[in-house]
């Protein structure tokens, strides 16, 4: 169990392609197309995932300047690798445990989806392992609760998004299972009822000499030139000793314009692979479910969504972490959500525009950003002894809200 909790379940490449294998062999394809096809779906998560690290490897400064700026450092056992030392074993047994009954829930139930984005099969049970032991759970309990409920979101959480999912892309053969979810579903609602589909981000009029903003990797380095060139100046800790504002602002836009070509590259070799070959593992074992991929998928849809969301999930968060920040909300100190305002806000932005245009994407992603904030700040106050850093870099998403959900539910049972 170890080994496949270690070596295929925590690495995606080798899950989806073992994933397209087994579809393959369902459907009695040739041995070469098996191989083909298994090779190219996890050649496609291979890099996708590179381009996701790169995409994360120039965001990433911007946090730690922002953070080193206003003093926050990260405590002993407040951050994933200290609390992982610890409860690592349980994380394992619990996202074990939690798979199957996810498997059983697909088979048996109207709610057919199967999660595939493999380190979010370890994120969520880690959060709610977490929030047990901040409710004094301990053994054998703190399993089986933190299981039944990663089960619960891997399955519901991608199957209430469905809807929303299709009308963005226009495709039905398959689901989100990412942690943008309570944010998506927030822009969506809001999108749909303030928003005008007839004028979509898509359909921007740009003119012929600033035609370049079409194209996703060029508009998000240059967003993250600008971003750089800002921060630097206001926590100049964020260059190298001897390096250049300028330069770096530069070498960061243009990483970041590459990592989002290459994980756009690896999400549409994955879709091409990876959907025919799980369709036939669907009609064998779980008539009818659905995959559930990672949010980068939406993002090939409509990228003038993603750079708007983004942007406007800086600014709404920034201001709102501001506000926070001076009327000292929270009793703690909360930093700019960077990574959080890209993947879940950049998912929200799309989805908002699915139910509303342009003006949908943008009303849809101020409010989930506003939320995305207060969630933020009051799951890092309830896991104060825990994960309480990892949550400020990472959090204001589902990862918050059912991590919050795990500690209330974990204190039923505290003591157990």
């Amino acid at each position: 169990m170890g080994f496949i909790t270690d070596h295929i379940l925590k690495n995606p490449p080798v899950l989806l392609g073992l994933i397209a294998m087994i579809g393959l062999v369902i459907q009695r394809k040739s041995i070469s197309e098996i191989i083909k096809g298994s090779m190219t779906a996890a050649f496609g998560m291979v890099i996708l995932t590179a381009g996701v690290n790169m995409l994360v490897g120039t965001i990433a400064p911007i946090n730690v300047a922002v953070q080193t700026q206003l003093g926050v450092k990260v405590a002993e056992g407040l951050s994933d690798v200290t609390f992982t030392a610890e409860y690592g074993g349980t994380v394992g047994l619990a996202m074990f445990l939690g798979l199957i009954l996810h498997l059983l829930i697909a088979r048996f139930t109207p709610i057919k989806t199967i999660f595939l984005t493999g380190h979010m099969l370890w994120w969520f049970p880690f959060v709610l392992v977490a929030g047990g032991v901040e409710a004094g759970m301990k053994g054998t309990m703190l399993i089986v609760v933190s299981a039944v409920l990663s089960a619960v979101y891997w399955s519901v959480m991608p199957w209430i998004m469905r809807k929303y999912v299709w009308d963005a892309t226009g495709d039905d053969s398959f689901l989100i299972g990412h942690p943008t979810g309570i944010l998506s579903l927030i822009s969506g609602f809001v999108a749909k009822r303030v928003g005008n589909k007839e004028k979509s981000t898509e359909d921007l009029n740009v003119p012929e000499s600033l035609s370049f903003f079409r194209e996703i990797s060029i508009t998000g380095g240059l967003v993250m030139f600008l971003m750089n060139l800002v921060v630097g100046i206001i926590a100049p800790v964020l260059i190298p000793k001897g390096g250049n504002l300028v330069m770096f602002g530069i070498e960061a836009g243009l990483n970041f314009g590459a990592g989002l070509l290459i994980m756009l590259y690896g999400v549409r070799l994955l879709i091409n692979q990876i959907i025919p070959a799980f369709q036939g593992i669907a009609e064998k074992v779980v008539p009818g479910a659905k995959p559930a991929f990672d949010v980068p998928i939406l993002f090939n849809y409509r990228p003038n969504a993603v750079i708007i969301g983004f942007i406007v999930a800086m600014v709404t968060s920034t201001i709102m972490v501001i506000i926070v920040n001076s009327f000292d909300l929270f009793g703690i100190l909360i930093v700019p959500l960077v990574i959080t305002s890209f993947f879940e806000c950049g998912g929200a932005a799309v989805i908002g525009e699915g139910q509303g245009g342009l003006r949908g994407a943008i009303i849809g992603t101020i409010t989930a950003s506003i939320v995305m904030v207060l969630l933020v700040g009051v799951s890092a106050v309830m896991f104060s002894t825990t994960i309480q850093n990892w949550i400020l870099i990472f959090g204001g998403n589902d990862l918050s809200l059912w991590g919050m959900v795990g500690k209330l539910v974990g204190s039923l049972f505290g003591g157990f």
